[in-house]
């Protein structure tokens, strides 16, 4: 099933994605339904029963975050092998790199990925988005997947300078030390609408990746990333069976599994993403998710009369 969860001048809900129209199945959102396997294989006999009815035009309806606030992002750095050579100098890890992001970073589709104040060096990350449908706790791997609800797109948006990647850094800067701010900040996990349950997809090793920047300018977009989840070290199974040994994944949490090769600050010279930019990233079998860059001063924040931001200033000396 390709599900929805929306707004609509009458309607409000999830509904069944068919083509350019959406079919009203429930009045709650995907966030509020029971992810666990039979309550998906029940949805999925209902949804059948709905076979050729009209449905809404999805293009009249406001398609919001599936999962707008899960209760854990677990997210994997270094995933892919083509991206990890393209750094320069650094080896495959030997086991997958976590990190996290919270609710604070997640945007629906059209919504504004908005640049904090004191970066200069946003950057995409386009990457397969797994959604926890039953509690996972010390699973293994062969059982990994029944674990699985289904799959989302989600960008990784990164300030690449507070991450402190040498190819963002300017004269006297050295980044955070760790990753928290540059890839946890507001508007950083933009999230495709639709939730595609994991009897659509045969193998989640081998779906195609890709992302563009739309200019400011206006001009053609550039394709930046075009990979395949073949190319990941640890495959979704792997991951979920390695979270799970240590961190319970419960019904809608969120792993981010990785990028492809191709973002913008290992390219030469870098390409970072500038305030009035579209960046779109897609996974064919799933969906796309498309938003425009905003700086943070214009972005309707009272914090934009707050004047300059110095990290030094408000931190102190130490």
């Amino acid at each position: 099933m390709r599900l929805v969860s929306f707004f609509g001048p009458e309607d409000s809900g999830t509904g069944l994605l068919v083509g350019d129209r959406v079919i009203p199945l429930f009045d709650f959102t995907l966030a509020e339904y029971d992810l666990g396997p039979e309550a998906l294989d029940e949805l999925g006999r209902r949804s059948a029963a709905f076979e050729g009815a009209a449905g809404l035009p999805v293009d009249e309806l406001e398609l919001i975050a599936p999962f707008p606030s899960p209760g854990k992002i677990v997210c994997v750095g270094l995933n892919y092998r083509e991206h990890v050579t393209e750094g320069g100098g650094r080896n495959v890890p030997s086991r997958p790199l976590l990190f996290a992001k919270f609710g604070n970073a997640v945007i629906a589709d059209g919504e504004p990925i908005i640049r904090p104040e004191g970066t200069h060096a946003l950057d995409l990350e386009v990457e397969l988005g797994v959604v926890i449908g039953s509690v996972a706790q010390r699973v293994d791997r062969e059982d990994a997947l029944d674990h699985v609800a289904g799959y989302v797109v989600v960008n990784d948006v990164s300030a690449r300078d507070w991450q402190g990647v040498p190819q963002a850094l300017a004269e006297g800067e050295t980044g955070d030390g760790q990753w928290l701010r540059a890839k946890g900040s507001d508007t950083f996990l933009p999230m495709g609408p639709v939730f595609v349950t994991a009897d659509e997809i045969a193998d989640p090793q081998a779906l195609r990746l890709r992302s563009w920047r739309t200019p400011a300018d206006g001009t053609e977009g550039i394709l930046m990333q075009d990979g395949t989840t073949a190319d990941m070290i640890w495959g979704v199974a792997d991951l979920v069976a390695l979270i799970s040994r240590s961190i319970t994944l419960e019904p809608g949490d969120i792993i981010a599994t990785g990028t492809p090769s191709g973002v913008g600050v290992f390219r030469d010279p870098p390409i970072f993403l500038e305030p009035g930019d579209r960046v779109r990233c897609e996974i064919d079998g799933i969906g796309a998710v498309e938003n425009p860059v905003v700086d943070w001063a214009d972005a309707g924040d009272d914090a934009a009369d707050l004047g300059d931001f110095s990290l030094d200033e408000i931190i102190g000396d130490r």
